[in-house]
């Protein structure tokens, strides 16, 4: 018996099968919901969902990861606390029908390998993955972009969660061999080449879950809201403060009375022209200079932003040790979560021995390592492709 029977058991109408991968965010961490640039690229893991259209007109929502199963009407599907995961399509299906995509009933299966909480954006992964899945199934002619608003809508009014656009556009428009630099605020966007030679990214869970990420995230938000009142006073011409330059910001950054939203402001400036230059670094193939950059990012991130924490610092620090290693730095919301880092092939059997030792000394926490490679966005996928789990 397959994965599916085991849920819904043999017969009934075949089911299509789709993927969306997690992502990472190379650099331009907490740039996004200020209009500014983040480099992200998908992952070849994520969350693939098998779908049909249920005999009796009901949304069923199983998943392998979790033993809750939850059955509902399109007039049941109202955000429920007790519902859990299964919130995250449940949004979804309420986003598409309030369009007015006319969907059947559906039985929904999904399968994941993201690990929870790590930062490398799971509810991005099964929010974009049920809204394509649906709109194919529904066929609404709608678009990568349109869908990728919707995924985003979810997570800010059905979720309560405000974040910015950045998960869902590299879940849905990634690439495989290619980072995305994305301004936010407009959704340009390109491709960039991740030729990293005789290196490679490695991935790593500081298994610290986040507990504090959604709390600090508001309130930074919040921050850099008050703090562009001022800049804006002074810089009229700019509509959000990821389009604010360094020099801009050096003429005005005194008029801002608090040294600790002053710390906020200097870290997003800075931040958005490292990411731009960090691109061009990639482009011309400086690799070393592209790690230099990952650094500084943590440095700010953790002493400007202050959203790291001992145990994503105790990873940066012993990564840094390692001869090889030209690149760590903090990804995602912070307070937990996971590193990225920039490691020479040679070396990678030592780097994760040192690191893990170094990491578990620290903080009496064993670190997880993923060699993940650069994927492309959602998609559909065959059934007897050997990648699908189903």
């Amino acid at each position: 018996m397959g994965m599916i029977e085991q849920f819904v058991g043999p017969g009934g109408e075949p089911f299509r099968i789709f993927f969306a991968p997690g992502r990472v965010n190379l650099i331009g961490e907490h740039t996004d919901y200020t209009g500014g640039y983040v480099f992200p690229a998908a992952l070849d893991c994520g969350t693939w969902v098998a779908v049909r259209p249920s005999a009796d007109g009901r949304f069923r929502f199983f998943s392998t990861g979790f033993a809750q199963q939850v059955e509902c009407t399109a007039d049941e599907l109202a955000y429920r606390p007790e519902d859990g995961w299964s919130n995250y399509p449940k949004g979804v299906v309420w986003h598409l029908c309030a369009q007015g995509v006319e969907l059947p009933g559906c039985e929904l299966i999904y399968h994941g390998n993201i690990p929870n909480g790590a930062g490398l954006s799971s509810s991005a992964s099964i929010t974009l993955a049920t809204a394509y899945a649906l709109s194919a199934l529904a066929d609404s002619g709608m678009s990568k972009i349109d869908l990728i608003k919707l995924a985003q809508r979810v997570e800010n009014e059905y979720l309560g969660v405000n974040c910015g656009i950045m998960d869902q556009f590299a879940v849905g428009m990634g690439k495989a061999g290619q980072a995305m630099l994305l301004r936010c605020q407009t959704l340009e966007y390109r491709y960039v080449p991740l030729a990293l030679g005789d290196y490679r990214l490695v991935i790593i869970n500081s298994n610290k879950r986040r507990e504090l990420a959604e709390s600090k995230y508001n309130e930074r938000r919040a921050e850099c809201e008050e703090g562009f009142r001022i800049v804006q006073a002074h810089l009229p011409h700019r509509a959000d403060l990821g389009s604010v330059t360094v020099d801009e910001w050096e003429s005005v950054r005194q008029h801002i009375p608090s040294a600790v939203i002053r710390n906020r402001l200097e870290h997003v400036v800075r931040e958005n022209d490292r990411v731009q230059r960090s691109a061009e670094a990639l482009v011309q193939g400086d690799l070393h200079t592209f790690g230099h950059y990952m650094k500084e990012s943590h440095q700010s991130l953790r002493q400007l932003y202050e959203v790291s924490g001992k145990e994503l610092d105790a990873l940066v620090e012993a990564a840094a040790q390692v001869e090889g290693c030209i690149g760590a730095r903090m990804t995602g919301a912070g307070f937990g979560g996971c590193t990225v880092n920039l490691v020479h092939h040679a070396q990678i059997d030592e780097f994760r021995r040192r690191v893990e030792e170094s990491y578990r000394g620290a903080t009496g926490l064993t670190p997880e390592f993923y060699f993940c490679e650069i994927g492309d966005g959602v998609r559909e996928i065959d059934r007897e492709a050997e990648s699908c789990p189903f």
